[in-house]
């Protein structure tokens, strides 16, 4: 890879076709799209980026791990004697599962319409207090309908959080440096996944039928109202728009948005209204490959909910059973930084996909071709690590393609993640009680889903050579194209 001239310019323009410390450089305009350079980035830049992550990403990440903690508390409470204290028989349980994401789906594009029209930071803080009531009211209920109503209001509760989240990240990182931060926060839900299982043996073991009430009525509790303190905390910690952002100085605001304006892509469009996004992002049919890549990668990943129960299968009691799901999730969660950061290191999407997602294929196949204790406990660490680990890669590449303007950029990352959890709908019904020890068809889906994701990110990658070429032969002069 050669520079134009001798020396660098002195204002070099951010893109997807060099990265230097997570800093994009100006290379020649025959250069593919993953090749990079080590060369420092500006002081400045760099103590911005410090700072944002200072602010932003341990806010974020503990937001997104309360969010799945609140979200998976019925998974650990169903080995205290929920079911039996709700009235609950048949695929009641695996209904329960499903109904949150049905309102989740629903308030997904609305609420990403609205981001980009309120202060996001104050938007997403009320809406993590409303799902922490919800989720604390959870400990009233006598019934299933009473269950299935409050899971039903906690999905819509926080179906804003997520893509609210990244619609964040991609106002203040540059595509480059957008996989490692959603890496990052995705690993504050692999860990919530695990120290769920923690806090829930604590609370059963030391809690259960204190002041008449069951160790699972404890659990919502306490979970409900310390996300609600958290909640209230980022009102003062949560960014909004750079130039609506206390912490920020005027100098620093200036940056971020210099940062972003060079980052563009070289067919980004110009301000548009929140239903022009809407008409962007529904006509581009790159958004449809996307929503179907991360839709099958969901559903590889419906055994989240599920994997307490799994975990049972190995035989233990209920106390080690919850111990037993947290050193899992917790390889899965340095799993996924690893490979954010290598994504956006290398620039490179593709492949970072292929192999994680064939690592969970095999992990998934050799959890439903043996019940041997050892064996199958390996592949419990094997297959959360290779499937969550291409979650920060399928965003970040999302965000990056499809940000042509920010309104298509907020709906194209809500749409993602409303086709994402609807696998989550009916992937609750891939792991009915009958189909126990073994579960071969929740892990035989699974891999099947992983290899449909696989498929759908290789036809991005074609689409996208494409478009390079015709970004390059409109020009004669250096451009930002798209990283594959």
């Amino acid at each position: 890879m050669e520079f134009k001239g001798q020396k660098l310019p002195p204002t070099p323009k951010l893109g997807d076709t060099a990265i230097v410390d997570e800093k994009p450089l100006i290379v020649e305009q025959e250069s593919e799209p993953h090749t990079h350079a080590r060369i420092k980035m500006d002081p400045k830049e760099k103590a911005l980026v410090r700072k944002l992550d200072l602010y932003i990403m341990p806010t974020i990440c503990v937001m997104y791990f309360l969010n799945y903690v609140d979200r998976n508390a019925i998974a650990q409470a169903r080995l205290n004697h929920f079911e039996r204290d709700l009235n609950m028989a048949g695929n009641e349980f695996n209904t329960a599962v499903s109904i949150l994401f049905v309102g989740y789906v629903l308030m997904q594009v609305p609420s990403n319409m609205l981001i980009t029209r309120i202060k996001p930071g104050i938007y997403m803080s009320g809406c993590m207090f409303v799902w922490a009531v919800v989720s604390t009211c959870t400990a009233a209920v006598k019934n299933y309908r009473g269950l299935v109503a409050s899971r039903f209001f906690l999905g819509i509760a926080e179906a804003p959080f997520y893509p609210g989240a990244t619609y964040i990240l991609a106002i203040y990182y540059t595509h480059s440096e957008m996989a490692t931060r959603v890496g990052l926060m995705y690993c504050g839900q692999l860990l919530a996944t695990g120290v769920t299982g923690l806090i829930s043996a604590g609370v059963f073991a030391g809690m259960d039928g204190l002041r008449g009430l069951a160790g699972w009525q404890w659990l919502f509790l306490v979970e409900g109202a310390f996300t609600a303190f958290v909640a209230v905390l980022g009102f003062w910690l949560l960014p909004n728009t750079p130039d609506d952002t206390h912490w920020l100085s005027a100098e620093e605001r200036k940056l971020v948005r210099a940062r972003i304006e060079r980052d563009r892509i070289s067919d980004a469009l110009g301000e548009a209204s929140a239903w022009d996004g809407l008409k962007q992002a529904f006509g581009d049919k790159r958004t449809w490959l996307f929503c179907f890549m991360q839709m099958f990668h969901l559903s590889a990943c419906s055994f989240n909910a599920f994997f307490p129960t799994v975990a049972k299968t190995l035989g233990y009691n209920t106390t080690v059973t919850l111990l037993l799901t947290c050193p899992p999730f917790v390889l899965a969660g340095a799993g996924s930084t690893i490979v954010g950061w290598s994504s956006g290191r290398l620039n490179e999407r593709t492949r970072h996909i292929t192999i994680t997602l064939s690592i969970a294929i095999v992990g998934f196949i050799i959890a439903a071709s043996t019940l041997n204790t050892a064996a199958r406990y390996v592949a419990c660490f094997i297959f959360p690590v290779g499937a969550f680990s291409a979650n920060s890669v399928v965003v970040g590449w999302a965000s990056s393609t499809l940000s042509q303007t920010e309104e298509k950029r907020a709906v194209v990352l809500a749409i993602t993640n409303v086709f994402g959890h609807i696998g989550y709908i009916y992937g609750a019904y891939l792991w009915p009680d009958s189909d126990e020890p073994r579960y071969g068809i929740g892990f035989g889906a699974s891999a099947g889903f992983a290899l449909l994701s696989i498929c759908c990110a290789w036809v991005v990658r074609m689409l996208l050579i494409q478009e390079n070429k015709k970004i390059r032969a409109s020009t004669t002069g250096n451009v930002n194209v798209y990283s594959y």
